[in-house]
């Protein structure tokens, strides 16, 4: 699955008085028409998408279709297959902020109605991020409710989750082949002397939580002691290994530049640069884990030579290949995103209108070197890799083959409503 995404980020900043919305400041508002035009020229068929969920959600059972239904008509006609992202760092003013324990059952509800209204959809990323938005909402204290402390960082993880895991159950009773895949960062903590090792120790461990609840995974004992320590109680952490829909699932991660971190003994860190790279790491996550593997987001700013984004797409490609040739079953790799993005360079935590030239395209929707370089890996490449020795089919349905569903498949659909039970097939099959 050759991939791009648009970008949706809306998280608030000033203590909630100001919203960040990047496709408000990137332009796709304006310009959506010729965003999926540049797909068709990419020769893009995976779209990771999703509609404005602060200017769609308005209050429980009210919505506001009409941008969406615009997109979504217009993805489905153009045969474009969304991995929709319901929220991206952000929910709508009336929810407030991740502290709000309504907002698992709330923005369930949401992603039920959207299935609902757009049947044919049936790749998801309910939740983007969630690891990144608890820390960057909850214990950075950068958006959202601008948390710092242990406590409030375990609160919005485990609502986050939770809010994931019941979107995850209520897509499935509309769309009973619903594929899940995660878009969590992929991070590695680097002890800088001996006196920095344990914590980070803790940080390795930490960078899990959020997959290992949403996959209904028994954490570390430490990290057990941690979540009840900061708010979490054992029902609520049981809630998670009772309601474990992995068999759903494909473990997209996320890696930059920016990922791997280097840890003082006093538990300070800052970035330490590519050291291990995304092979290594996703190893580790896939050790853990044992899921089919997408990558999901990378990107590298064009610099002053022309070529660094260029040779960043060369280098995680390379990547992807390597991981796949030692046998870990991988399915896609994203380009994020399909045009330059505002403010990243400073988290979106200041509103300085500074273009960051990470995409395929500028924000004029010129194509740049890194575009250019990508549309040729994928016509070069999408013929050769089904002929490798590792073969694994992800069982999609395209828009244009939604209504072709045969009897059989439709009597089930309907049977699984009726039950509200979803049944719960393999989201892989060998062969085929």
């Amino acid at each position: 699955m050759f991939c791009t995404g648009i970008e949706n980020s809306i998280p608030t900043i000033n203590n909630g008085r100001t919203r960040v919305d990047q496709m408000e400041v990137c332009g796709h508002y304006r310009h959506w028409r010729t965003d999926f035009d540049l797909l068709r020229e990419m020769g893009i068929g995976f779209l990771r998408y999703g509609p404005p969920i602060h200017r769609t959600y308005l209050g429980p059972g009210r919505y506001d279709w009409e941008f969406a239904d615009l997109t979504f008509n217009e993805l489905r006609r153009r045969d474009v297959n969304p991995i929709v992202d319901l929220c991206h760092f952000g929910v709508p003013d009336w929810i407030g902020n991740f502290q709000n324990p309504d907002f698992p059952a709330l923005f369930a509800r949401y992603a039920g109605d959207f299935a609902e209204r757009f049947p044919w959809v049936q790749l998801y990323t309910p939740v983007n991020e969630m690891f990144i938005c608890a820390m960057f909402s909850a214990k950075y204290g950068w958006w959202n409710e601008q948390g710092t402390t242990d406590q409030t960082f375990v609160t919005a993880l485990k609502h986050i989750v939770k809010a994931n895991v019941l979107a995850m159950q209520a897509i499935l009773k509309r769309r009973p082949d619903a594929i899940f895949i995660q878009s969590e960062s992929s991070e590695y903590f680097h002890a800088d002397s001996p006196d920095a090792i344990g914590p980070a120790e803790i940080l390795n461990s930490m960078r899990f939580l959020s997959l290992d609840l949403n996959y209904g995974r028994r954490v570390d004992s430490e990290m057990y002691e941690y979540l009840l320590d900061n708010g979490m109680t054992k029902e609520e952490y049981h809630f998670f290994l009772g309601n474990r829909l992995k068999q759903h699932c494909i473990l997209g991660n996320d890696y930059y530049c920016t990922n791997e971190h280097r840890v003082h003994a006093d538990g300070r860190t800052w970035a330490s640069g590519e050291v291990f790279g995304y092979s290594e790491i996703t190893r580790q996550y896939y050790g853990r884990y044992g899921l089919p593997v997408m990558h999901t987001e990378t990107n590298f700013k064009e610099g002053p030579n022309g070529d660094e984004a260029v040779n960043w797409l060369w280098k995680e490609w390379a990547n992807v290949l390597r991981i796949r040739n030692v046998g870990i079953p991988t399915v896609g790799f994203t380009w994020y995103s399909l045009t330059d993005q505002v403010d990243w360079d400073t988290a979106l935590r200041e509103q300085n209108g500074t273009v960051n030239p990470l995409g395929l395209y500028d924000l004029d929707r010129n194509i740049r070197p890194v575009g250019r370089a990508y549309k040729e890996l994928i016509a070069s490449w999408k013929e050769v890799l089904p002929a490798q020795s590792l073969c694994l089919s992800v069982p999609i349905v395209p828009p244009s083959h939604w209504n072709r569903l045969d009897a059989r498949e439709q009597q089930v659909q309907a049977a699984a409503r009726m039950a509200h039970e979803p049944p719960v097939p393999s989201i892989v099959e060998p062969g085929t």
